[in-house]
């Protein structure tokens, strides 16, 4: 049976649906501002499915992922590995095994498309919006990734655009970040 905590609340699904609502919405109008039409109208959407809804309007706080109260419960997160399985923009869904086994290299980090990239940067800085909200700075996504040293685990030339891009949007602002975008990046 589930802790009483544990269970399912209207208020806490609708919460969850406006969070993640919110959060697709401002990730599309930067995908848009950017050029990713596609990419703006087709983000995150498994998360409406039941194998991620679900999770998510059960540990639903507003504050957090829910996908971490799953993960403290269970020691990992069930909706997680559904999302970054489906979902091209989250560096995970990148990661590979070699052809040959290596004891050194057990899994390997490959290039992810440029447009991904810059999915996966518009993502950042509207789950920094999200959850941050009127604490939000332009700073405010760079010093989340660069305190999750996400990095290590990308291939070296993705790390690096996104890591270029986060600080940039820290630096000179989205507006000029999206500019960048357009003229050297989307094709």
């Amino acid at each position: 049976m589930t802790d009483r905590k544990d269970r399912i609340s209207l208020v806490k699904a609708a919460g969850h649906f406006k969070t993640i609502t919110a959060h697709r919405m401002k990730v599309a109008e930067g995908c848009f501002r950017a050029g990713l039409y596609r990419q703006g109208l087709l983000h995150d959407l498994s998360k409406y499915l039941p194998a991620e809804f679900l999770t998510g309007a059960r540990y639903y706080t507003g504050k957090e992922s829910p996908n971490n109260g799953e993960r403290r419960k269970y020691g990992y997160s069930g909706a997680w590995l559904h999302h970054k399985g489906r979902n091209r923009h989250h560096f995970e869904y990148w990661i590979d095994y070699p052809l040959r086994m290596n004891p050194d290299a057990l899994y390997v980090p490959v290039k992810m498309p440029g447009r991904y990239v810059v999915e996966m940067f518009f993502d950042r800085v509207a789950a920094s919006k999200t959850y941050l909200g009127g604490a939000y700075k332009d700073s405010s996504p760079l010093e989340y990734y660069l305190n999750g040293n996400p990095s290590r685990f990308m291939h070296p030339e993705t790390a690096a655009l996104l890591e270029k891009l986060l600080r940039m949007n820290a630096e000179k602002g989205e507006a000029e970040t999206i500019r960048y975008i357009r003229r050297h990046l989307h094709k």
